[in-house]
């Protein structure tokens, strides 16, 4: 399982900081910001080959299930 910041966010984040460096902002000037959407992912190969059970009511919730 993974609980981690949405990517395409990411880069969307990172496009807008470099494109403000480009127009002149200096680096050390810019905001840092904290990551506003987050997925879970559940690997069901990996849980299964553990022995792990996953309740149905987690996968429900899930972003992403890797089967």
């Amino acid at each position: 399982m993974a609980y981690v910041q949405n990517v395409a966010e990411q880069f969307g984040k990172a496009a807008l900081y470099v494109d403000k460096i480009l127009k002149g902002a200096k680096p050390a000037d810019l905001p840092i910001e904290q990551p506003t959407k987050f997925e879970l992912i559940i690997n069901l190969k990996t849980a299964k080959a553990l022995g792990i059970t996953v309740p149905d009511k987690l996968l429900a919730t899930a972003d992403e299930v890797i089967e």
